[in-house]
């Protein structure tokens, strides 16, 4: 009894936050560098060349998609959307591995700084609201030995009475099994 609340508990606190590393501030540091001979070199007004690294460094602080139990908050330049997980109809990936969240009326809203390596962390947040395309939130004791087989060999495992799905064995071996 005082394991399951303990792990409700535990579930009620999960959040993840999906922001542009803080390193990048470094790189602003050194444009501010780079920018300082250019902006005092004699011409006046060159100095809102200052502009330039304290739009980027806004853009660092304020760009971020934070997954809680109770939806997607996404955090733009100059606005702010919460995303409950029941408004969502699903996530699209674009070729550059970026996810869009895609609503129930069918517009797409990109999620800043989620990519695909961080679905299946997205299907941990949201209680299992959202399937792990990945299959690594599955089971949480790992592949099973059913589940693996020889390089180059393929299983069939049952899903259910009459339905079979093929396993793809060769990204298992990477780590992550592929489902065809």
């Amino acid at each position: 009894m005082a394991k399951k609340a303990q792990q409700e508990q535990q579930d009620q606190g999960r959040k993840a936050i999906f922001r542009i590393p803080a390193t990048a501030i470094l790189a602003i540091v050194v444009l501010v560098v780079c920018v300082t001979p250019v902006a005092f070199g004699g011409i006046p007004g060159l100095q809102a060349l200052y502009l330039v690294p304290l739009g980027l460094l806004w853009f660092v602080q304020r760009m971020r998609t934070v997954a809680t139990p109770g939806g997607l908050a996404v955090r733009t330049m100059f606005g702010h959307r919460d995303l409950p997980w029941t408004a969502l109809k699903g996530l699209s990936i674009t070729s550059k591995a970026r996810v869009r969240a895609v609503l129930d009326d069918g517009s797409e809203v990109a999620l800043p700084a989620v990519r695909t390596r961080h679905l299946p962390v997205l299907s941990l947040v949201s209680g299992g609201l959202l399937k792990d395309p990945t299959g690594l939130t599955d089971d949480e004791t790992g592949p099973s030995e059913s589940d693996t087989t020889a390089p180059g060999e393929e299983a069939a495992a049952t899903a259910g009475k009459d339905e079979a799905e093929t396993i793809s064995t060769e990204s298992a071996a990477e780590g992550a099994p592929h489902k065809e």
